[in-house]
């Protein structure tokens, strides 16, 4: 009975807070499905990368009016969940698609709703640590702000998707918050999750080690052997990493196979010359000026540029603030992409540097123009990602 009362006590002393995480997180998705109905009925769909169960030759096993939220990448992580890694498909990490096989049965076989189910209980758990996060160091306001915050950003739309972005950001908050907490064995487990789902899983573990070395620069000089122990769980964050290049070594002998197949998908992260930032802004320039108005792809572009110098501005404030855990993490996912010298899926790609949203959060409680700035870009451009996505659009 013990554990049943614990778990009494622990909601009602957080009911307020599950309250407010239920309200933001029904109504969003709501919002998303109003959205998606509405382009359904709207815009007819184009492209090759619409997911289609009849098209595959199989049974017809998940509900038609779901199969938009598999589209580009959601296909790839159910075909691996159903028949393993395939031509090319080494690009996509393995926590998901593994998750998707193991509770499929659950779910009548269908694998689409599981992912689903998975990705919108990733996206709950998410929200409630990042929650639990900023309320470390700031008041309820602010965390409130920063949860809705992330939830409008342009590109949020694909945490209702069968992609892995709700998952990696439910493993990223859950290792800074376990490291933040002092719980380092819990940060390490979570991290290297995190790097089975996600390459760039692995930057926690420079973050976590500068949290660290700031956790004890608090306290009375200890040993050597007691910090080198302390850290040591840390050392679990790649582990999610190198058993899939183990893995793949093993069925492919290349280890490095996630990067060399990512031309197949017009990612192009094989860098073969480095660009620098400068160069990638240049050409955004450039291509706004040249491309076509009013179509898809200048849209794209546009999403393109604004993030990219949003999220540069964003990361340099985080430095200045001296949050230099958050910063190394947030410049090493935003720089890394940006090395082959396009912004592309960089708008997705942001999604999980959550110490922006909450300086956003910070901002808007000093300036009024940011409270009204933000939403008044990031709505707009997010229902228009999601009609776009749902219609057969790249967007990230």
């Amino acid at each position: 009975m013990k554990p049943i009362k614990s778990i009494k006590k622990w909601f009602k002393e957080n009911q307020k807070t599950i309250n407010f995480l239920f309200i933001i997180f029904v109504i969003w998705q709501l919002v998303v499905v109003m959205i998606i109905g509405f382009g359904v009925r709207s815009y007819p769909a184009v492209g090759d990368f619409l997911y289609n169960e009849k098209l595959t030759g199989g049974k017809v096993i998940n509900p038609e009016w779901l199969w938009n939220r598999a589209n580009f990448d959601g296909f790839y992580y159910l075909e691996i969940a159903r028949k393993g890694y395939g031509d090319f498909r080494q690009a996509f990490f393995p926590l998901y698609p593994k998750l998707i096989r193991l509770f499929t049965p659950y779910f009548g076989g269908r694998d689409l709703v599981a992912g689903l189910a998975i990705s919108w209980l990733s996206l709950a758990l998410a929200l409630f640590l990042l929650y639990r996060i900023i309320r470390l160091d700031f008041q309820e306001n602010i965390a409130r702000r920063a949860l809705v915050y992330l939830l409008i950003f342009p590109t949020a739309f694909f945490f209702s998707m069968v992609y892995s972005e709700s998952l990696f950001l439910f493993l990223v908050t859950a290792s800074f918050y376990f490291g933040r907490t002092k719980r380092w064995w819990l940060a390490g487990i979570f991290g290297a999750l995190a790097s089975a789902t996600r390459l760039m899983g692995v930057f926690l573990l420079p973050a976590l080690v500068i949290e660290f070395y700031q956790q004890i620069k608090q306290e009375k000089r200890q040993p050597l052997s007691s910090l080198a122990l302390r850290t040591l769980p840390l050392f679990l964050i790649p582990a999610g990493l190198i058993y899939y290049t183990h893995f793949l070594w093993v069925h492919y002998r290349d280890p490095l196979m996630f990067l060399h197949v990512q031309p197949y998908f017009g990612a192009g992260m094989v860098i073969k010359k480095i660009v620098l930032i400068y160069q990638v802004f240049w050409r955004y320039f450039l291509m706004l000026l040249t491309v076509e108005k009013f179509t898809p792809t200048y849209f794209v572009c546009v999403l393109e540029a604004l993030t990219g110098a949003a999220f540069l501005i964003l990361t340099i404030f985080v430095y200045l603030r001296r949050w230099f855990s958050y910063a190394i993490f947030m410049a090493l996912i935003y720089i890394t992409p940006t090395l082959k010298g396009t912004f592309s899926s960089l708008p997705r790609h942001l999604l999980v540097l959550f110490p922006a949203f909450i300086l956003l959060a910070i901002w808007a409680e000093k300036y009024r123009w940011v409270r009204i700035l933000y939403p008044l870009i990031a709505i707009p451009l997010l229902i228009v990602s999601l009609l776009l996505f749902t219609r057969g659009f790249w967007i990230a």
